[in-house]
């Protein structure tokens, strides 16, 4: 039986290992990405590897909330460096790399996830943004990394113990709660306990607001004043569905990647890449 389809958040990890990983390291992002990638590929043995990349800040998300990633400083020139090279080195694994123009890599990863599903495969996610806590089911998992031992993998009972909320109430969430790291403000003076109890008692943000009146003043005032400003904030968290083309079942090749790594001073990743490529 093949294993489940490994689809990368490459922005998030290689922002992750830029700025955890020491300058002096020859393009430390793609290095951190790349044995991130080859962490979970030797624990989930995937049918296929894809790394997404997208826009910084989709369009139509910019155009509903002008904030939306407005605080995000400039990439770092060096980042910029490694992210221009980032498609040639990834591809020399035989690993597909997606871009799309308009819209974000999350998109992409939630799109591969649902055709993955209806094709009758599973996927594990493998980002650092707890929005796409979203796509999670039975059959899809996210790949959470930074923990003590390692990335940790978020189920349906992993999302429920993080927010208390199952994995489709995730936008109506984010919006009620905000996300600072997206520029996100949420409802006024609700926060994370009562964006949860909302949701607990109302089942949606659309209900919540529907039934603002029978809430206490200050929260149903947020509700009412808020309502068109929080309903935008939900359409921007929820991902966009994006035609894509699943991959083929792919074997790595770790010995034309070991080249790749050579050729970019990562020599001790070289090594291991070739070793890799022996002991198959």
């Amino acid at each position: 039986m093949p294993g489940p389809l490994l689809v990368v958040d490459a922005p998030s990890l290689m922002y992750r290992a830029f700025h955890a990983l020491p300058s002096s390291i020859t393009n430390n992002a793609l290095l951190g990405c790349a044995n991130q990638v080859i962490w979970a590929h030797d624990r989930y043995k995937p049918r296929a590897v894809v790394l997404c990349f997208g826009a910084e800040a989709a369009v139509y998300r910019k155009e509903l909330y002008p904030p939306y990633h407005a605080a995000r400083p400039e990439m770092p020139e060096d980042l910029a460096r490694q992210w221009l090279d980032a498609r040639a080195f990834f591809e020399s694994f035989d690993w597909v790399v997606l871009d799309h123009d308009t819209l974000e890599a999350d998109d992409l990863l939630g799109s591969l996830a649902r055709e993955e599903v209806a094709a009758g495969g599973s996927v594990v996610l493998f980002t650092g943004d707890r929005d796409m806590f979203q796509c999670v089911g039975e059959k899809v998992a996210v790949l959470y990394p930074g923990g003590k031992d390692g990335p940790t993998i978020i189920d349906e009972a992993g999302v429920r113990e993080r927010y208390g909320i199952p994995p489709s109430q995730v936008p109506d969430f984010i919006a009620l709660r905000g996300d600072p790291s997206d520029g996100l403000p949420g409802a006024k003076g609700i926060g994370e306990k009562g964006a949860r109890e909302l949701l607990r008692v109302h089942g949606s943000l659309e209900t919540a607001i529907e039934n603002a009146a029978g809430e206490r003043p200050r929260v149903a005032a947020a509700l009412r004043d808020q309502a068109e400003e929080l309903r935008a904030f939900k359409e921007i968290a929820t991902l966009v569905h994006v035609p894509v083309d699943l991959p083929p079942d792919t074997r790595t090749a770790w010995a034309r990647a070991g080249d790749a790594a050579e050729q970019r001073d990562m020599n001790r990743l070289a090594e291991r890449l070739r070793n890799m490529a022996a002991a198959q």
